[in-house]
């Protein structure tokens, strides 16, 4: 699910920096087509951006405790854009000066805390440090970087609540913070932000997912490893015509599957697995044609598999093991991948013991209306 790979060992961006940045500067770049480039040396000497990132980067190399790569050896001298994964570019609002607009130590293992200082990379529209060991929560200052496109410090040590500065990142895009130690609630605000990708998963966060997680038009949002309460909303089906995959697996959600998740047209990975799901799989899924990986595994859903999921055209893999499905088509045994254990079909190997799918049938029906989940649909 990664968007963005090790860095090499040189000073050259990642293709994945190099793409970013030119479309990030790309409408001051039209603007401004023409105009003579940054000619001469630029360092933090002569010129004042470069000065503040001087600054900013000096007082992260102190709050760095550990650097066992030595990536910040060489951060020394004024010339800050020959920085170990410091990338410079013409300031968006000034094309003849240079200045920090991206910062990648990805899978540095660093040791430390983030400075106050950081707030002074004021251009900076990439800051990407996943795979280290930075501790704390993120600066206050963090609002000042308002060109910011990216945020990544996944698989790091964070600690504390939700950063709750990223909901003041006017132009972000891109949140990573998986793989921390934050936790506590996750404000709503977080999906009505205009994010293409949101990463929240393997925390400690406790909410229940808000009824206006259909407000992001985020293409991939991942929510798995969490504590979520309640169930997925009716206005997920507003996200049909962006959403491309969505994981809430192991996340501790009940109540039912609604109707409205067979509306993302768009979605090709969908991974409910590992929670306590009840209900039936809505056949309203049959309209789920781009769907590629479908997961639903480790639940208590029942009945039978509708045929129209089975026949859907990009399906490869389909995982419903560990229910308590007693039907199935012999179209989803032509999935290329299928997963169908522990269930309750007649006929298949290795399915749950009788007394088990017995007693499961004798349970009180699910209650899809419980804790007020289900209403009328959302259109």
């Amino acid at each position: 699910m990664a968007m963005h790979g090790m860095r090499k060992k040189n000073a050259s961006p990642s293709p994945a920096v190099v793409v970013v940045l030119a479309l990030v500067l790309s409408a001051s770049a039209a603007a401004v087509s023409g105009q003579p480039q940054p000619g001469g040396k630029q360092t933090a000497a002569n010129n004042p951006r470069l000065q503040r990132a001087y600054v900013a980067l000096q007082a992260l190399k102190r709050a760095i405790t550990e650097d066992p790569k030595n990536l910040t050896r060489g951060w020394c001298g004024p010339d800050v854009c020959a920085y170990f994964g410091v990338f410079c570019a013409p300031a968006p609002d000034d094309p003849h000066a240079l200045t920090v607009a991206g910062l990648d130590l990805n899978h540095g293992d660093l040791a430390g805390t983030f400075p106050e200082e950081l707030g002074m990379l004021s251009d900076l529209a990439l800051l990407h440090l996943n795979s280290n060991r930075f501790a704390g929560g993120l600066p206050e200052s963090l609002p000042k970087l308002h060109l910011l496109h990216e945020l990544d410090v996944s698989n790091n040590r964070l600690s504390g609540g939700f950063p709750q500065h990223i909901l003041c990142l006017p132009n972000v895009k891109y949140v990573d913070i998986r793989f921390n130690n934050l936790c506590g609630p996750v404000p709503p605000a977080i999906f009505d932000k205009p994010l293409d990708a949101l990463f929240l998963n393997d925390n400690h966060f406790d909410f229940e997912l808000p009824e206006n997680l259909g407000n992001s038009p985020a293409s991939v949002v991942v929510l798995a490893n969490l504590r979520l309460r309640g169930c997925i909303p009716q206005s997920v089906g507003r996200m049909a015509g962006t959403l491309n995959e969505l994981v809430i697996l192991n996340a501790g959600l009940r109540s039912c599957i609604p109707q409205e998740v067979g509306w993302l047209r768009e979605l090709t990975v969908l991974d409910l697995s590992f929670n306590q799901l009840q209900g039936m799989l809505p056949e309203s899924m049959a309209g789920m044609h781009k769907l590629e990986q479908l997961d639903v595994a480790h639940n208590d859903l029942w009945g039978h598999i509708p045929e129209g999921i089975c026949a859907l055209p990009s399906l490869r893999n389909f995982t419903y093991s560990y229910n308590y499905f007693c039907t199935e088509p012999q179209r989803c045994l032509d999935i290329r991948r299928i997963d169908d254990r522990q269930n309750c079909i007649a006929g298949r190997p290795d399915q749950r013991p009788g007394d088990q799918c017995l007693a499961f049938l004798h349970r009180p029906p699910p209650r899809c209306d419980e804790h007020g989940c289900f209403g009328p649909p959302h259109y």
